[in-house]
């Protein structure tokens, strides 16, 4: 069972007014811009139940920019959000959803890369300034982004996470979660990874050479 702190209780150092819809949705927007890892020219942020009813009131949508901007909830640049993303030439827009999902803080980022590229990440915001990330472009995942994170996009082929986890040990990096997600048997897949140490960039290029890998990310705790 996991303890909670005072700081869960009280929530984050923050940007308000609210942890759930301020601070929570600007990590859900900076762990996109992990995920895409690339410079993001568009964003389409389609907001869901509470998120879409208060966005505006709640400096949600400020929020949301500003983690696509790579600030933390307590940048005090968060509130001019708007006007630096238009500055770097990133467009934006916010999208109300009428669809029902089992959390009522919940947002999709539809993120265009620089290269064209298009990433659909589903995270919601779960209270006190913590998040959780639901669904990476149509496979769906759970991670809090509390831990360091290793994030692997490959082919669902024997021997891949065995490879994995072989070079976690050669480092000797303890792993505190491991979850493998696919569509189906032999589908692209998705590993993720929750480490409770630094993952070494000399680690990540290691796993990005294995036969099979598509890519691999650290997401660093947020």
């Amino acid at each position: 069972m996991r303890e909670y702190s005072v700081f869960d209780i009280m929530g984050p150092v923050m940007i308000g007014p609210s942890s759930s819809h301020t601070a929570g949705a600007a990590r859900l927007a900076k762990i996109a811009r992990e995920i895409v890892e690339e410079d993001i020219s568009e964003v389409e942020f389609v907001l869901y139940e509470s998120f879409a009813r208060t966005y505006r009131g709640h400096g949600t949508d400020k929020a949301l920019v500003a983690g696509i901007l790579g600030f933390d909830p307590d940048d005090e640049k968060l509130p001019h959000s708007f006007e630096i993303a238009r500055q770097q030439g990133i467009k934006f827009k916010f999208t109300e959803s009428d669809e029902e999902l089992p959390h009522p803080n919940t947002v999709r980022m539809i993120i265009t890369g620089k290269s064209g590229q298009k990433n659909s990440i589903l995270g919601c915001s779960i209270g006190g300034g913590n998040v959780l990330l639901k669904e990476i472009n149509g496979i769906e995942v759970e991670f809090t982004g509390e831990y360091e994170t290793l994030i692997t996009n490959h082919i669902d082929r024997p021997g891949i996470v065995a490879n994995v986890t072989k070079i976690f040990a050669d480092y000797k990096i303890n792993i505190a979660f491991m979850r493998v997600y696919r569509h189906s048997k032999g589908d692209k897949a998705i590993m993720v990874i929750e480490s409770d140490q630094k993952i070494p960039d000399a680690a990540k290029e290691t796993i990005k050479n294995i036969d099979g890998i598509l890519t691999a990310i650290i997401i660093n705790p947020m």
